[in-house]
């Protein structure tokens, strides 16, 4: 069974990559919708609620743990590896390969919250693997509160996109990182803001293929996944807008549960 973690409803765009790619296999999902957003929070409050996450997760039956969040996995990576001996996934390098392999003129955007911007986590990776390319990025703080109130035609989002993203359009990047999860829900606005000549890498899809690059190579750990389509969705805070919103965009019946923790 995979555990996926993320401080809302974002991570459920990962949810919804690896049901195209891995259908098979059971997901149980947690928001911590009671602390939403991290990106606005301290490193060690972070790590602390992605401790707690992950403790949820693993005692649920959790065999491989997705950190569907940019924020956590900018901060809690290194330790809930050194703490948790279960395979443990982060969305931030994969996207940055990915990134620095599709950019065809070396100039690359990043949006994300202030937590992940002020990290510079991206800009260290990206920069380890081709340090000739520019970088920019930008922190889009009212992007997770619109996304987690579903405001994603609201003539006030739109307009907030299209200012955070006008310094980076300005700067005439060919590859724009969603650089948190959240983001793909506003995915087709985000293209039509910053251009159509932008290509956009998705940290949820990239860390999937990840994953089912590792099962591959692992069939041990491959085997002891659960198989089977009752999925479980948690969340530390309930109201009926996450119900809506995760049925909308899984397009399935999804029956939220209060986690305790």
């Amino acid at each position: 069974m995979f555990g996926i973690f993320d401080s809302g409803i974002g991570g459920l765009t990962v949810v919804k990559e690896l049901f195209r790619v891995l259908p098979n296999y059971k997901i149980l999902y947690f928001g911590d919708t009671a602390h939403a957003p991290y990106g606005t929070k301290g490193k060690e409050t972070i790590i602390k609620y992605a401790i707690e996450n992950t403790e949820f997760l693993i005692k649920k039956g959790a065999k491989i743990i997705i950190i569907a969040c940019n924020t956590a996995s900018a901060v809690a990576t290194e330790t809930l590896r050194k703490k948790f001996s279960v395979p443990i996934f982060e969305v931030i390098n994969p996207a940055a390969k990915r990134a620095v392999k599709v950019t065809q003129n070396n100039k690359i955007g990043i949006i994300g919250t202030r937590t992940t911007i002020e990290s510079r986590i991206y800009e260290k990776l990206i920069k380890r693997i081709n340090p000739k390319i520019q970088i920019f990025s930008y922190a889009c703080p009212l992007l997770v509160s619109l996304v987690e109130e579903g405001w994603f035609k609201k003539p006030e989002t739109k307009r907030i996109v299209k200012r955070y993203l006008y310094p980076l359009k300005i700067k005439q990047i060919d590859t724009l990182i969603l650089g948190c999860t959240h983001y793909p829900l506003i995915k087709d606005l985000i293209q039509i803001k910053i251009g159509r000549r932008v290509r956009l890498v998705d940290s949820g899809e990239e860390v999937v293929k990840e994953v089912q690059k590792y099962l591959k190579e692992n069939s041990g750990i491959e085997r002891s996944l659960k198989k089977s389509q009752n999925h479980e969705f948690y969340f530390s805070d309930l109201n009926p807008r996450i119900r809506e919103i995760s049925s909308r965009w899984l397009k399935r019946s999804v029956k939220p549960k209060v986690a305790k923790i």
